[in-house]
């Protein structure tokens, strides 16, 4: 472990090997902090952090604070970060409350310069988070989703794998996996077809999951019918399977279906 004279590091703080703190940060009693992770200038990581090896957090970043909620009365909870995961400028997470009991960062995310997490959200691995992206309590974000810069997402929305929210949407409604979101309202904008080529979906697989959500978003059919049809006239697959249940399982409904509005926020 590096560190100066200049940070506030509680003794008790369980600190791994080649840690780096730089001056002025704080770390307070009930943190864990994995090996190799780095710690830049003025970061306060306060109780409850779980923070994974060969991460990177850098300055005015707060992980860990108590959650801005009315309810909470001083549970026990946690903020875990995966490893090899980057925190950019004066991101703030919030741990959890009796809900979830936690907040969860996964492994090879990029929360990029003033994203906010709020308490109990779920974020899966590999995501990516622009700039100034604010979540609500009780967000579910799954593996591999990006956000563009500026997205606001409501409390216990849901956002599938792979999905694309395009810079500056509001995220009122869940988002199923494998798509592209943006518009106001928010809106289906095709499938984020190359997200799925860059990790490996060949064309087939594409046209697969396109066709999917013909059925759902290019008919005009309600949901319910549409699953119906899906899963009678489609092959079965993973893919199929997944999508199925993610709208079936939906508690606040999917987004708006494909319009013709030019206006754009990718």
């Amino acid at each position: 472990m590096t560190y100066s004279a200049l940070v506030n590091v509680h003794p008790q703080a369980r600190i791994g090997n080649n840690v780096t703190i730089e001056p002025f940060a704080t770390i307070h009693k009930d943190v864990e902090i994995g090996d190799g992770t780095w710690i830049g200038p003025y970061v306060t990581i306060m109780d409850g952090a779980r923070i994974g090896k060969n991460c990177k957090i850098f300055p005015g970043a707060v992980i860990s604070a108590v959650p801005q909620d009315l309810k909470f009365k001083g549970e026990v909870t946690t903020a875990e970060i995966g490893d090899n995961t980057t925190i950019r400028e004066s991101v703030t997470i919030n741990r959890g409350t009796v809900d979830k009991y936690k907040t969860v960062i996964g492994s090879n995310c990029l929360l990029m310069a003033y994203v906010h997490v709020g308490h109990d959200c779920i974020i899966g691995n590999n995501c990516i988070l622009g700039n100034v992206v604010q979540l609500a309590g009780h967000v579910e974000i799954e593996d591999y989703a990006i956000f563009g810069g500026s997205c606001s997402v409501q409390q216990f929305s849901r956002i599938g794998s792979h999905a694309y929210i395009g810079g500056g949407s509001l995220v009122r409604k869940d988002v199923p996996p494998y798509t592209k979101a943006a518009r106001e309202p928010l809106s289906y904008a095709g499938i984020n077809t190359v997200g799925l080529r860059r990790r490996g979906f060949d064309s087939e697989k594409i046209s697969e999951i396109q066709e999917i959500y013909r059925y759902i978003f290019m008919k005009g059919l309600n949901n319910s019918t549409a699953l119906d049809l899906i899963e009678q006239e489609l092959p079965e697959s993973f893919e199929r399977h997944y999508v199925v249940q993610f709208i079936k399982t939906s508690e606040q409904g999917i987004m708006k279906g494909f319009t013709t509005s030019t206006t754009s926020f990718e």
